[in-house]
């Protein structure tokens, strides 16, 4: 296209919509790698309440170790305690990871459905740019041939007459 006083202003409108469309898609992605990240990190919990359960376990059993050594032989019995504290951690472990795999499953679930709704909306933003780009272009030419008639008409008219 032939340069006009307009040119510049055509040209950063339509790399304002460019990069408009383009930060539409990087929020996108973003959003599509945090609900990843939500779902790595529920994923992931259950290493955790494991670790927790046998951290809680060595503790009560040292505890009981430790009482059964102050206590008179045979006063207590203390594998009943040991097996009843593993019972209960193993116990709440169940619900835990039965709780964080039904969490999991349905944040999987989700992640799916934004993925599928993420590119039916990108197909749609890119429809509504390039129809919006090629309305811009359509208007840069109907005003480069206007700023091209005014320019031959100023060329015509006769300053001295």
């Amino acid at each position: 296209m032939t340069q006009n006083p307009f040119t510049a202003v055509f040209d950063a409108q339509r790399t304002a919509i460019e990069q408009s469309q383009n930060l539409t898609h990087d929020a996108l992605e973003a959003q599509k790698t945090s609900f990843r990240a939500v779902v790595d990190a529920v994923e992931s919990s259950g290493a955790v309440v494991e670790s927790n359960a046998d951290l809680t376990k060595g503790t009560v059993h040292a505890y009981l170790d430790a009482l059964e050594v102050s206590l008179p032989e045979d006063s207590v019995d203390v594998e009943t305690f040991r097996e009843l504290v593993d019972e209960s951690v193993d116990s709440a472990v169940d619900a835990q990871t039965e709780s964080l795999e039904s969490i999991a499953e349905a944040l999987g679930e989700s992640e799916a459905a934004y993925d599928e709704f993420a590119a039916s909306y990108a197909n749609v933003v890119d429809s509504s740019f390039d129809a919006a780009l090629e309305a811009h272009e359509q208007v840069e030419r109907n005003v480069t041939t206007v700023a091209e008639n005014v320019e031959e008409a100023a060329d015509e008219f006769d300053v001295s007459a």
